[in-house]
């Protein structure tokens, strides 16, 4: 299948704008990792009109996929975790363009995980944990139990995915047999909510209280992204905190539940500033000096 792409990945290399060709082939048991296709082709791309485009090809029996990729939107995926085949395309797909060595320093990038990356991504994860473990519990409390179950089985996926960050690893597609090495209790906790005999709303109750305490262990070094940030200024709006790139990237639209969680432990205290109007308050937020 290669011979007959080649032409297609040799004009694009010999674009300026082109940064690396990955070629990532079909392996029988692994199967969803190129969608069924028999090869994927992948090109990454300094800019482009859009950040994805994606073309599919036959030749005889075989399909083969072309997946052009701006370099921002690699760099948003590898961050948000958005779009899991990408670990698996750049750790195993084999290299047939590499212009100044660019994949080869991603590649490495990805395998030591500097410090401020993972801080980055443990706050993306630790976000959306909050909001998971908040929904399920609301749902919990209003015996919708089975709405509750499926936000709680996300909640331990994020979890999950934060002790595997902490370690010092990406999460992959197989993130459960990570943390079966890395953090026993986690898979402990996971496996007891799916094999339980017990009645689905004492499963629930007694996750909820475990989950708590594995939460609070880890909430002060998955915020330490959000606090360097807004120990920048004295006190924020609301509005300045969506305003501000970086925190709208990482955190989007799970910001406000984050904030509200992380007052209600005490990480962050509000500051009300009077306005024209008698007892009401611009509501501010800023770090708070907890120790």
């Amino acid at each position: 299948m290669e011979d007959i792409l080649r032409p297609i990945y040799q004009e694009r290399a010999s674009q300026a704008n082109t940064l690396g060709v990955l070629m990532i082939e079909k392996r029988q048991k692994e199967m969803t990792v190129t969608d069924t296709f028999d090869s994927v082709m992948l090109i990454i791309v300094k800019e482009a009109d859009k950040p994805v485009f994606i073309k599919h090809y036959t030749y005889t029996d075989k399909k083969a996929a072309l997946h052009i990729i701006t370099e921002t939107q690699l760099k948003k995926w590898i961050l948000l975790g958005t779009n899991k085949k990408i670990f698996e395309w750049l750790y195993n797909g084999r290299v047939i363009f590499d212009r100044n060595e660019y994949v080869s320093q991603l590649k490495s990038e990805l395998k030591d995980f500097p410090v401020i990356q993972r801080k980055r991504k443990m706050g993306v994860e630790f976000a959306k944990l909050i909001r998971r473990y908040m929904d399920g519990k609301a749902f919990f409390e209003n015996k919708h139990y089975l709405d509750a179950y499926n936000d709680v089985v996300h909640s331990l996926h994020h979890l999950a995915r934060l002790a595997v960050i902490e370690n010092g690893f990406h999460p992959e597609v197989t993130v459960w047999s990570q943390v079966k090495q890395i953090e026993p209790e986690i898979y402990k906790l996971y496996v007891e909510l799916i094999n339980s005999e017990e009645p689905l709303e004492k499963r629930l109750e007694l996750l909820f209280l475990a989950s708590e305490f594995l939460i609070h262990s880890k909430t002060k070094m998955s915020i330490q992204h959000i606090s360097d940030i807004l120990a920048e200024q004295d006190y924020w709006s609301f509005n300045d905190l969506i305003e501000n790139e970086e925190l709208f990237l990482v955190y989007s639209v799970d910001l406000g539940r984050l904030i509200e969680y992380l007052i209600e432990k005490h990480f962050i205290e509000v500051v009300e500033v009077e306005t024209k109007s008698p007892k009401v308050y611009h509501r501010y937020y800023k770090v708070s000096k907890k120790d």
